[in-house]
């Protein structure tokens, strides 16, 4: 499509919108709207929470009668079933809007083009693909789970110069500085859930909390890799609001027993088939997709870091490093099983570095074989 530069902007303008429910929108996606007149703005919007306006409809309250004739720049395709909210296709054409551009198709089976075409049937001019790539990336998690019943998962480390992220002894408060340590909270803050594995919370005992002000009180849900079902009734991931899902491979006899002390402390308690000692990642992806789960931020020790690498379920990798050095006898990364060739190694592409202080992050996408 040709696109005037006033059009460019006014997509960009409704991305910023949408990243105004970063934090808040979870688990539906984050959308802004934008609605013009030539290229005057007559109306705003973007979706909040759950259960309240969506973005079309917001722009379209704001623009009032000007609406009609108008073009509207909305994020993801608008969507064309009831759900909490009725659907914004039809709110668009009762405005009479001219046009809708959209950046993203919505890859959920009740939309998935549908929006597009009971649009076009209303004879309203609608194209796509306007910065398609930014707004995918503003709703990766969503888009996959639609896509593929799975969270996007975000695996974040901490570690020395030499690859470390613990001393021998276990301390490893604080390799990175604060500023670092700030901006973990606000990935975690836009993320559906927290996850760790129950060797790291049996040896720190973790909140997996955010811990800076959240105005709009949605709190990401945590989740415990917990094959033998070993988690503390005591432990502090129940002292922070939010759900708690603990994944598990154990026997009939300890659900029974632990089982029902975590239930009675709030836990939801998921059972899935191991494979071999460890728990099946993939059933667990697939399960934590059918509890709405979006974006899944997994802070782990080496065991269950790697094993995500290895079965290929890290989407992205958020690397802190620090100019430190903790020596060879420090804790590692993650456990992979040797390597015999070179050209096995697990590869990555660097998509951003951004520096805190002394210390930075690399934003890692894996390079998938």
């Amino acid at each position: 499509m040709s696109v005037t530069a006033f059009e460019e902007a006014a997509m960009r303008r409704a991305l910023a919108l949408a990243a105004r429910g970063l934090e808040t929108a979870d688990p539906n996606p984050r959308v802004g709207c934008v609605i013009a007149h030539g290229e005057k703005i007559v109306g705003e919007g973007w979706h909040a929470r759950a259960g309240e306006a969506h973005a079309e409809v917001s722009a379209l309250r704001q623009a009032g009668a000007k609406a009609a004739g108008a073009t509207a720049f909305v994020t993801l395709e608008p969507c064309c079933h009831h759900g909490r909210t009725p659907p914004c296709t039809d709110a668009l054409i009762e405005a009479r809007l001219a046009r809708v551009v959209f950046a993203v198709r919505d890859p959920n089976p009740r939309v998935d083009g549908e929006g597009a075409a009971r649009l076009a049937a209303a004879g309203i001019q609608v194209a796509s693909g306007l910065l398609e790539s930014e707004a995918a990336a503003l709703n990766a998690g969503f888009l996959q789970r639609m896509r593929i019943g799975r969270p996007w998962v975000r695996l974040k480390t901490a570690a020395s110069l030499d690859g470390r992220t613990a001393l021998a002894n276990g301390q490893s408060r604080w390799i990175t500085g604060e500023a670092a340590r700030a901006d973990v909270h606000d990935w975690r803050a836009r993320s559906s859930a927290v996850a760790t594995g129950i060797g790291t919370l049996l040896a720190d005992d973790p909140k997996l909390d955010v811990r800076r002000p959240r105005p709009l009180g949605r709190a990401p849900a945590r989740v415990i890799f917990d094959t033998q079902l070993r988690t503390p009734v005591t432990a502090r991931v129940f002292d922070a609001p939010g759900d708690v899902v603990v994944l598990h491979a154990a026997e009939r006899a300890a659900v029974a027993s632990a089982g029902a002390q975590l239930a009675a402390r709030g836990a939801r308690l998921v059972p899935l088939p191991a494979k071999g000692s460890r728990l099946d990642l993939v059933a667990g992806m697939r399960h934590l997709g059918e509890l709405t789960m979006n974006e899944l931020w997994v802070e782990a020790g080496p065991t269950l870091a790697g094993a995500l690498l290895e079965a290929r379920l890290v989407d992205e990798w958020l690397h802190y490093l620090a100019p430190r050095l903790l020596g060879p006898d420090a804790r590692p990364l993650a456990t992979l099983p040797r390597l015999e060739r070179l050209e096995a190694a697990h590869a990555f592409s660097v998509a951003e570095v951004t520096h805190f202080g002394a210390d930075m992050r690399i934003r890692l996408i894996p390079e998938r074989i």
